[in-house]
């Protein structure tokens, strides 16, 4: 894509709506051939940005879902041990003798995400989501610095593998723990915010294209101003999809409807989150703007 512009109009075209400095990022990830770690409060969408693209470029999505105690064996690649063994067996039963070399061969391999993004035959590279890297621990990140930095994975027994059409890395993070210096050099960043009122509206339109258009503009504004409230888990644009659906899904039109209240476990995910979400919405319908 020749500039940010047009990788705009491109996730325009997948009802994926970003503003001029997401744009921007994913455009310089691309030319620049950088991953890109993306940060944000859940449900902004960071995760979507990479199914976006991937459906953008018409390229394959690979995830790698991170979480504490992730392995490298997980993640990069793994022996397949029951075909080694197998082997081995076979080998005695014919009275011969296998070498480290014949066990520990290509055929053997078992790639996990980022060695399957690292082999993948292109022409278009694929997106690599490395999801909440903030989930996993201190020591996984060490893995990861020679795949970002040049795209390759060193495996001891069969040497280094460097992709020949380098993957499109896209990293998320809560920010749930601070990640390491070495990994944000080796990545562009971009904190993805909550959007504007009129762009909320917009994706919020395109995701529930069943809602009417005051709903959705009512629901937007509550869901601004509940953000600016003590909660210690503030709803995000995929908790404002939910919640816009969830009234399309009950015929409701009005945010002063009945049963509206009832509803709030799409957006509030705590006792005293939908407290607060309940007494904020008690007072909008008395006194709607």
């Amino acid at each position: 894509m020749r500039d940010a512009q047009a990788v705009r109009h491109r996730l325009d075209a997948v009802d994926y709506l970003v503003d001029d400095g997401m744009a921007m990022a994913l455009f310089l990830a691309l030319r620049l051939g950088r991953p890109l770690l993306l940060e944000g409060e859940p449900g902004v969408g960071k995760t979507a940005a990479a199914k976006a693209l991937a459906r953008a470029l018409e390229t394959p999505l690979i995830r790698l879902q991170c979480y504490e105690g992730l392995t490298a064996g997980e993640a990069l690649y793994e022996w397949n041990y029951q075909r080694q063994l197998l082997a081995i067996r076979l080998a005695e039963a014919h009275h011969t003798r296998l070498t480290d070399a014949d066990l520990f061969s290509a055929e053997y391999l078992q790639e996990r995400p980022i060695l399957r993004a690292v082999r993948h035959s292109g022409p278009v590279p694929p997106v690599l989501l490395i999801d909440e890297i903030d989930r996993a621990d201190d020591e996984f990140e060490a893995l990861l610095f020679e795949f970002l930095g040049e795209a390759g994975i060193t495996i001891p027994e069969l040497g280094t593998f460097t992709a020949r059409t380098p993957p499109v890395v896209v990293l998320t993070s809560n920010r749930s723990r601070e990640l390491h210096d070495a990994l944000r050099r080796r990545c562009l960043y971009h904190w993805i915010d909550f959007p504007e009122p009129a762009r909320a509206v917009e994706i919020v339109r395109r995701a529930v294209p069943g809602a009417t258009g005051p709903l959705i503009q009512t629901a937007v504004q509550f869901i601004g101003g509940v953000r600016h409230r003590e909660l210690e888990k503030a709803p995000g644009m995929a908790e404002t999809i939910d919640w816009v659906g969830a009234l399309s899904v009950l015929g409701v039109t009005d945010l002063a409807a009945d049963g509206v209240v009832q509803t709030i476990g799409t957006i509030a995910k705590t006792p005293d989150d939908r407290a607060v979400v309940a007494a904020a919405l008690g007072a909008y319908q008395e006194s709607p703007p």
